[in-house]
């Protein structure tokens, strides 16, 4: 696949993926005359980037990763490591995220019971 291919298929912009291969996030993905040429494997690394970047994962936690899957097998327990860490980190901040919602939903729920009042009152002075 070609870079405007990839990018259209996964709303990552070319830059970026430029961006994401120049530092290591990508390996470097095959050329044809010059031009990239995305098998398989590179589209697997898409995928797996856009999927941690979507998750919260940080560009170093990604680059580590990467640097690390390039050593091999004996960087299998490093490479669990690092997705542990990055899932406890996610599900902290999935907590928070739900404490922000439950407070968000109690405020509108006050709005509700306040206008519903207001609405009340004015239906009283009418009659």
């Amino acid at each position: 696949m070609t870079i405007s291919e990839v990018s259209k298929q996964y709303g990552v912009s070319a830059d970026t993926l430029r961006y994401y291969e120049r530092i290591g996030l990508i390996p470097p993905v095959p050329r044809i005359n010059g031009a990239r040429n995305y098998d398989a494997s590179s589209l697997s690394w898409v995928e797996l980037v856009k999927c941690m970047r979507s998750a919260g994962v940080g560009i170093e936690a990604l680059m580590e990763y990467a640097r690390l899957f390039q050593q091999g097998e004996e960087t299998l327990e490093a490479r669990k490591a690092l997705l542990v860490e990055q899932r406890r980190q996610m599900l902290a901040r999935m907590e928070d995220m739900q404490r922000s919602l439950e407070r968000l939903n109690q405020k509108i729920e006050n709005y509700e019971q306040g206008l519903a009042k207001k609405e009340r009152e004015l239906r009283g002075y009418q009659t």
